[in-house]
């Protein structure tokens, strides 16, 4: 069985890479073979989490990579697997041939198999690698559009961002060494000694809430959303943010062996979930509201594993893996049809598409927590876990489950809202009267006798040509929509690219805002929307004795508490309250000050804050450093050259005036004693007898003298 093991994360990873490393050379045939290997792979995890398998291989001296399926690590497995699943099959119809999809299909499955890793890894260097790679995956992906350069400015923020919080897994690998776990293993990490074990958890701490877009990290999720709408709906369900809540639960008793850090992330859980809901509501854009829906609804897992409920915390991952996939390929199929994500441009988007309109409708109605969907009862359990360690966190908690009726009922009313009816007509375009709230969607009627346009049947008058959904001339603030405009007057409609007019203030509120909408979902759109749907709805069972029993048992948490009738009842009644004040207050201006709305819609100004609080200080510091490099390290270098090129001067100097002087006068000396040499040396007899005669004479001289 633990080839079955290996097989599980070497599948996707292995054939991910080779599809990315293809790239467009299998553009072709890669939706089909990405999806084969997303099932096989679902196979395979459905087998693993039956057989429980338990392996490992020699990493480093004292240290083994291990692989095991637990009773947490099963539910894990499976979920993973099966999201990747839909979400590829739903992939395969949004790409058309014109781009890389053997990269982008290939990064997916590394991506899926990286999660995999991680749930199954028993080790701390393994789940670090998995971590790692999981985390280079999503930069690429959310910068799959990589021509333009705001989306790969958006993927460089969430990647070093999360880059930052991840260097918490190293510090805690380096304690726990330090501490006396020479194994690694992420069971030994609780018995870590002295103040190592603080650090330890410390690290593993800011790695998962950096990584689970916990506060004050939660603004790269914001930037996330530039990224294609199948890896929103991956990343935000089963892989890269769930991690962070996962490895919270797989550590829960390092947690608990230090005291503080339990509580410290159940109140950093709840804190997010209630302010990242206000965020939620702010937002105009859908996947902006979705964003911030996850790291309110990850709050909720993160409050579970500080609190002790690994199955309350499970199940709320499950079920929201389920219900926030299904959500963000709803929003990509519309995203695809009318080239839009803002929500005053979807109004009627969920009456017009009915089966995607359909399962979005319950995904969000899922997210509200209304019973009995599966949120609800996943809710209801963390919220148990929560009361029984502080009132005060369950009261946040609660809070925090009544804005998320609000955000998701907000994004109801906006889809499900009527289409008008009647447009006012002028001779300078097709427009909707201001402030009326009307469109001109389903149907235009120009003056002077030309004919109908709209959306519907794109009829224009005799002879005056065809028109479309593309021609409707759109308005900033009264619900006007369509991205573009067709011109109408005495002389007929005419229609096409080069007849379009599109004010700028237009965009916010019309179609085409983001691409060119195509009018039509994919084949591939209606299996995966579907399925995910059901799952969101019917994993409400979880609450029910019996299976919320099971599910205790599984992850090794028999004794958790369970939510009592009362406090269902109250979840209940605060949701539904909420939902019914959010739907009667939809498409009013919101009850609050300007400063705070756009902060809300800013995310809280994370990001700035960051910039200027980190960002700004450590590059304010890397230029300090950079100068002081230059002007005291290389300035110190280039001094000891100068003063080694002056000495070698000096030297020269030396060597020249005084030891090349005293040789040449040594050499001078020499050449005047041998030219006074040799001058007696005449060649004559007589001038040799002078010679010899005086020399006779000083000597007798010298003789006499000195006797």
């Amino acid at each position: 069985m633990s080839a079955l093991l290996w097989l599980l994360v070497a599948l996707p990873l292995g054939a991910g890479t080779a599809l990315a490393l293809a790239g467009a050379r299998v553009d072709r045939p890669a939706p089909a073979l990405g999806g084969a290997v997303a099932v096989a792979t679902l196979g395979l995890a459905a087998a693993v989490a039956v057989a429980r398998p338990e392996t490992g291989a020699p990493l480093f001296a004292g240290m083994r990579a291990g692989l095991a399926v637990d009773g947490l690590s099963a539910v894990l497995v499976v979920t993973v697997a099966a999201v990747t699943t839909a979400v590829l099959v739903f992939a395969a119809g949004e790409f058309g041939r014109d781009e890389n999809r053997g990269r982008f299909f290939g990064l997916m499955l590394v991506f899926a198999g990286a999660m995999l890793v991680t749930v199954t890894a028993t080790t701390l260097p393994l789940l670090l690698m998995a971590w790692e790679v999981m985390g280079a995956a999503s930069w690429a992906l959310i910068g799959h559009w990589w021509r333009q350069p705001e989306r790969v400015r958006a993927a460089d923020v969430a990647f070093l961002t999360t880059r930052t919080a991840d260097l918490g897994l190293y510090l805690a690998a380096g304690a726990a060494l330090a501490g006396g776990a020479g194994s690694l293993s992420l069971d030994a990490l609780p018995h870590t000694s002295g103040p190592w074990l603080h650090l330890v958890t410390a690290g593993a701490v800011v790695a998962a809430l950096g990584k689970s877009a916990q506060l004050p990290f939660s603004f790269w999720l914001s930037r996330a959303m530039q990224g294609p709408s199948p890896v929103s709906a991956l990343l935000h369900s089963a892989t890269m943010v769930a991690a962070g809540a996962y490895l919270l639960l797989r550590l829960n008793p390092l947690l608990a062996a230090t005291g503080w850090a339990g509580p410290l992330v159940a109140w950093t859980g709840a804190v997010t979930a209630l302010a990242l809901g206000v965020v939620a509501v702010a937002q105009s854009d859908l996947k902006q509201l979705l964003a911030a829906s996850t790291s309110a609804q990850i709050g909720f897992m993160v409050t579970a594993a500080g609190t002790g409920g690994i199955a309350a915390g499970t199940a709320q991952l499950v079920a929201h893996a389920a219900t926030k996939s299904a959500l963000f390929l709803a929003a990509g199929a519309w995203l695809t049809a009318l080239g839009t994500k803002r929500l005053p441009a979807l109004r009627g988007a969920a009456r017009r598409y009915r089966l995607v309109g359909g399962a979005f409708v319950v995904g969000a109605l899922t997210l509200a927590g209304l019973p009995p969907l599966s949120l609800w009862a996943a809710k209801d359990e963390v919220l148990a876990s929560a009361r029984a360690d502080s009132t005060g966190l369950y009261a946040v908690g609660l809070a925090a489950a009544a804005v998320a009726a609000v955000y998701s009922v907000k994004a109801v009313w906006y889809v499900t809202r009527p289409l008008p009816e009647k447009v006012r007509t002028g001779p300078g375009g097709v427009r909707s009267r201001a402030g009326n709230g009307r469109t001109g969607l389903e149907g235009v009627r120009s003056r002077a006798g030309n004919g109908r346009t709209g959306l519907e049947d794109g009829r224009a008058g005799p002879g005056n040509g065809r028109t479309g959904a593309e021609n409707v001339r759109t308005g900033p603030e009264d619900g006007r929509s369509g991205a573009e405009s067709v011109r109408t007057g005495p002389e007929g409609v005419r229609s096409g690219a080069e007849n379009v007019r599109s004010r700028p203030e237009d965009a916010p509120t019309g179609y085409h805002t983001e691409r060119r909408g195509t009018r039509r979902t994919a084949r591939t759109t209606p299996a995966p929307l579907l399925v995910l749907t059901l799952a969101a709805a019917g994993l409400g069972v979880l609450a029910l004795p019996g299976p919320a029993a099971w599910l205790k048992r599984l992850v090794g948490a028999p004794d958790e508490p369970s939510p009592q009738p009362w406090e269902l009842g109250l979840s209940a009644g605060v949701v539904f309250a909420a939902a019914a004040l959010a739907w009667w207050r939809s498409g009013r201006p919101a009850p609050a000050p300007r400063a705070a709305l756009r902060g809300a819609r800013g995310w809280l100004c994370l990001e700035r804050a960051a910039r200027a609080l980190v960002v700004r200080p450590v590059l304010g510091l890397a230029r300090a450093l950079a100068r002081f490099d230059d002007r005291v390290v290389d300035g110190a270098v280039r001094q000891v050259a100068r003063g080694g090129t002056a000495a070698a001067g000096l030297a020269r100097r030396l060597d020249d005036g005084a030891v090349d002087g005293a040789v040449r006068a040594v050499a001078a000396g020499a050449r005047n004693l041998g030219r006074q040499a040799r001058r007696p040396q005449t060649g004559l007899l007589h001038q040799y007898y002078a010679q010899a005669a005086v020399g006779f004479a000083v000597l007798v001289l010298i003789i006499l003298l000195v006797r």
